[in-house]
């Protein structure tokens, strides 16, 4: 007899041996034992989770001369027999994706008028429903509302969004989940035990999670591995060297080389991975997942990650040196590459580009990146020496990172001292006492907020002038409409970015203030009056304001 596949050879005879669907298994069986089957069924889930599997056992349960106590089929009966040979005239399986049409149900319609001859119920398995089209979905709706009393559907999909309504309604909908690493690598370990084949728990394990949660993968890929190392034990290196994958020691270093910005290391970490033979596709997938990991991990360093322990240190280590904005930008550029990867035949380039893309962040123009590239600069000022002179304004001193000479303490000077006490003047006689104590209060949080909300928010509010809004309990950011300004402007237009400031202040505050932007010109009379009363330039430590 000719070799089978170890996913045909292995399918479950009995509702016992499927994996990590015990929630319909249970149902199932319980619907035979007490009999309470229904007349329409609709099995969901990804590829290779054993939709067909559980209809096939559930066509033969129904059928079954003898069957046990808990609603499982013998095996043994005739009527068991034909259905696992598939020679059954009571089981119909139809492909829907090949069998699409009108006329095509209308032949089911046709059929189902004649009792089964043999057994009980006539099961008609229809595959990838969701192919069928819609004249076709139409002309199955009366017949699978009210079919004869021996007539069982099962509808199979891997798309259920596609199914209509109409078909949703009329049937019992059970969702297959995806089978977990640890039930596929046990599965794996108790087959190959069957099969006499020696293998290391870790190589199924990684067999197990390049399946993503399907079974029949899983079988097709051992398959696979079993193949290319045919008389020899399946060892970890021995499963990545056929399938292609790559270890997470590579990704490792791969992510250490594209945070310190290394691009010459990180390609030529990709192009030694090209050279192996490495699937570009797997490995921005696998790439993306890792990231996935490193993000997991920063906020929670017990989530449950499959990798070994000491590699999982070293994940968490990354994880504290970026912020979750930068892993999320990494992982958009990747999931970007690997979107154009399924359509273009320059692979390679667009690995490439991604590659360079997260090791530059001054070639991106989204927030995160703006934000890397000013923490790259305040790492190289400061690689230049904290003792260094650098000659800057008091203005802009408050938006480098450096140190500055200027008796050591610039924002406490008597200019500055004489500025605040003036603005704080000119509130008291803008202002009647209630609102004015109201501005106090926002006042004395600011520069707690400022310590709170994200770097890139706190850049972008120090170009603003920041005044008592119109409304009480409200402020506004004013920006004069310059080059220098555009991105600050840009950010906080966006209402979301403009949500989260007044959630961050509203906290602190107690109670809920409203944030608002103006953009004005600079010849503009308003300008004036914003610098007149900017609250930011009040030194906050002053007794007389305290007071």
């Amino acid at each position: 007899m000719s070799y089978q596949a170890l996913y045909r050879k292995w399918r479950p005879n009995e509702f016992g041996e499927v994996k990590g669907q015990e929630h319909i298994v249970t149902t199932l069986k319980n619907q035979v034992k007490y009999d309470r089957v229904g007349h329409a069924y609709l099995f969901c889930g990804t590829r290779g989770t054993g939709k067909t599997t559980i209809a096939r056992l559930l066509a033969k349960a129904v059928n079954c001369e003898h069957p046990l106590q808990d609603g499982s089929p013998c095996n043994e009966c005739a009527s068991c027999k034909a259905i696992t040979n598939g020679s059954s005239i009571n089981v119909i399986e139809i492909d829907g994706a090949s069998n699409n049409g009108v006329d095509n149900i209308r032949q089911i319609n046709n059929s189902v008028q004649y009792s089964p001859s043999t057994g009980r119920y006539l099961v008609y398995i229809i595959d990838e429903v969701h192919m069928l089209r819609k004249e076709a979905f139409n002309a199955l709706l009366k017949t699978l509302e009210e079919p004869p009393s021996y007539v069982i559907f099962i509808l199979a999909t891997t798309d259920v969004h596609s199914v209509p309504i109409t078909i949703l309604s009329r049937c019992q909908r059970y969702d297959f989940r995806r089978i977990s690493i640890e039930t596929i690598t046990d599965r794996l370990a108790e087959l190959l035990d069957r099969e006499g084949i020696r293998a290391q728990r870790d190589a199924l394990a990684y067999v197990a999670k390049v399946a993503d949660g399907s079974m029949r993968d899983a079988l097709s890929i051992l398959d696979q591995c079993i193949s290319f190392n045919l008389g020899e034990e399946l060892t970890y290196d021995r499963v990545l060297n056929t399938i292609g994958a790559v270890d997470i020691d590579i990704y490792i270093s791969l992510f250490e080389a594209i945070i310190t910005d290394n691009v010459n290391k990180a390609v030529s970490i990709v192009d030694d991975a090209v050279w192996q033979g490495k699937d570009l596709s797997q490995f921005v997938i696998e790439l993306i997942g890792f990231i996935r990991n490193v993000l997991m991990l920063k906020l929670d360093e017990d989530f449950d990650v499959d990798i070994a322990s000491e590699k999982k240190n070293a994940l968490i280590e990354f994880g504290k040196e970026l912020k979750e904005d930068y892993l999320i930008n990494y992982i958009n550029i990747l999931q970007e590459a690997s979107n154009k990867l399924a359509y273009v035949r320059t692979k390679r380039v667009v690995v490439d580009v991604a590659i360079i893309k997260m090791c530059k962040p001054e070639m991106q123009k989204d927030y995160s990146a703006i934000e890397k590239r000013l923490e790259n600069l305040e790492k190289k000022s400061e690689e230049l020496g904290e003792k260094q002179v650098v000659y800057v304004s008091a203005e802009n001193a408050k938006t480098f990172n450096t140190t500055v000479v200027a008796d050591n303490e610039v924002n406490k000077t008597a200019s500055d001292k004489d500025e605040s006490n003036k603005i704080i003047g000119n509130l008291k006689k803008e202002f009647p006492e209630a609102e004015y104590k109201e501005i106090v209060s926002i006042i004395s949080i600011w520069k707690p907020l400022m310590n709170k909300v994200m770097r890139i928010q706190r850049r972008f509010i120090e170009k603003a002038k920041v005044v008592p809004g119109d409304i009480r309990s409200a402020i506004d950011l004013v920006f004069v409409r310059n080059s220098d300004n555009a991105l600050a402007i840009e950010y906080f237009e966006k209402k979301e970015n403009r949500s989260l400031l007044e959630e961050e202040i509203s906290e602190l505050a107690g109670r809920d203030i409203h944030i608002g932007v103006r953009v004005v010109n600079a010849n503009d009379k308003s300008v004036e009056r914003a610098n007149s009363l900017d609250l930011s330039k009040i030194n906050y430590d002053d007794i007389e304001f305290k007071n």
